[in-house]
């Protein structure tokens, strides 16, 4: 027997079983509502806007709702990717401070956010971030310019040119942060700082029309004070360490130009932060392997794909490693940086899987890393010199061996060591240049064309 069912009993039904099923499904969405008002603003001010702003490198800024909006889809894309922020240090055995990697949950907010229209949101959203007058660290202690411009042509060879300012110290000082505001920031590969504790390099006569002089010997600057690479964010030493700047010293910037298509002018900004008192413990740079792998056979051949350079170092003290920095040029892929500690336990201090040109930092250590006497640190670097390279700048590949410009190559993993104890800082000092000493002495000998590259950087 067939019934028909009245088309009001139709409705009816579809009114009391179909639509709760709809607002069951409202109420429990597969992603909650994300609004910038709630999650996104939070995110985007930690982490995006420092860069992201009215006079710093980042091609836009991210300061509002309508700047984040306007750009939420290429967001949602670098960081997914991990492209943004700009932090190439993978998960190590020891945090870092100050780390810039976003969460996998941030990265799933902010896609979610772009899926669901990217909503305001009710409410107030966080106060966007405030900068002491452009500089990210705040007011520096001492601020000194460049005394006129240097000019880049638009096209040329890499350039290196030494730059000094008197700084008119009447006391010594200890720098914990040197930050740098460029005004040719796309041309700047990186800049190194030197202290001249004689102060007389900015009396040197000008090399050529422009200021300073060529090369890379910064005349009379003897005592390094660190420097800026592209990519790389100012920072502050870890508590209770500095470096020495006697009085009357100069402060001489070395500066690698690298042309890029048009004529730049560069004034640079320096802003010096110094410490009430000075530290108890200093700080030494141990490279590996060291000046770059001068001495370490870079000689890569047109299209190996993975040619690789290894260096140890056994820590002959006990130290305190307060952080790690990484150097290269384009055809770098991969380094990694691990202690083996006398137990026979191995440690990651950096490991960098997908090497970029254009981002090279400093990477602090959140808290110091005690690494006993007899700790052995094992650094490893690749270069990928093939076709499917998408960052090698020759078309089709050539052979490539170390050198200045950005067209050659040059690669080094650097620990910054406190020694434990203040009396061990010499012993510690004498033994990283006895080991650059034999490495540069069993190199030479072996090789010729060494000999000729290293005359030529001793004349300039």
């Amino acid at each position: 027997m067939n019934f028909k069912i009245p088309a009001v009993c139709v409705a009816l039904g579809a009114l009391f079983i179909v639509q709760p099923v709809h607002r069951i499904a409202a109420q429990t969405p597969a992603h909650p509502r994300v609004t910038f008002n709630g999650q996104i603003a939070a995110i985007v001010y930690k982490n995006c806007s420092a860069c992201h702003r009215p006079g710093e490198a980042a091609p836009f800024s991210l300061l509002s709702y309508q700047d984040v909006a306007k750009r939420g889809k290429l967001i949602a894309a670098v960081t997914t990717a991990r492209i943004m922020p700009p932090w190439r240090a993978e998960p190590a055995s020891y945090a870092y401070r100050d780390e810039r990697r976003l969460s996998d949950s941030d990265i799933a907010l902010l896609r979610d956010w772009v899926e669901q229209g990217m909503p305001e949101g009710a409410g107030k959203a966080p106060d966007a971030p405030k900068f002491n007058s452009g500089w990210r660290l705040g007011e520096p202690d001492l601020v000194v310019e460049m005394p006129a411009a240097y000019h880049l042509k638009a096209d040329g060879p890499d350039i290196y040119r030494n730059i000094a300012l008197p700084l008119g110290l009447t006391g010594e000082k200890w720098i914990t942060a040197i930050e740098m505001r460029t005004t040719a920031r796309a041309a700047v590969h990186h800049v190194l700082y030197f202290a001249d504790p004689n102060g007389r390099v900015h009396l040197k006569p000008n090399d050529g029309d422009e200021p300073g002089f060529g090369g890379m010997r910064a005349g009379g600057a003897t005592m390094p004070l660190g420097g800026w690479a592209v990519g790389a964010q100012p920072q502050f030493f870890p508590e209770g360490l500095a470096l020495r700047v006697p009085q009357g010293s100069d402060l001489v910037l070395q500066y690698h130009f690298h042309p890029t298509g048009k004529p730049e002018t560069e004034k640079s900004l320096i802003g010096l932060h110094f410490a009430k008192e000075a530290p108890s413990r200093n700080m030494l740079a141990i490279q590996l392997p060291p000046v770059y792998s001068l001495f370490a056979g870079l000689d890569i051949p047109a299209g190996e794909k993975d040619f690789v350079i290894r260096d140890s170092y056994t820590l002959p003290v006990e130290i305190d490693a307060a952080g790690v920095s990484a150097h290269a040029h384009y055809l770098a892929s991969r380094m990694k940086l691990t202690a083996t500690l006398p137990d026979g336990e191995v440690k990651t201090l950096l490991s960098i899987g997908d090497w970029n040109f254009n981002w090279q930092d400093q990477y602090f250590f959140q808290d110091m890393v005690a690494l006993p006497r007899g700790t052995r640190l094992d650094a490893e670097i690749h270069w990928d010199n093939s076709a499917e390279n998408p960052h090698n700048p020759a078309s089709p590949p050539i052979r490539v061996t170390w050198g200045e410009q950005s067209k050659d190559e040059m690669g080094a993993l650097t620990l910054i060591a406190v020694p434990r104890r203040q009396m061990d800082y010499r012993m510690l000092q004498r033994d990283v240049s006895q080991k650059r000493a034999m490495m540069a002495q069993q190199k030479i000998f072996s090789d010729p064309q060494l000999i000729k590259k290293i005359a030529e950087l001793l004349a300039q």
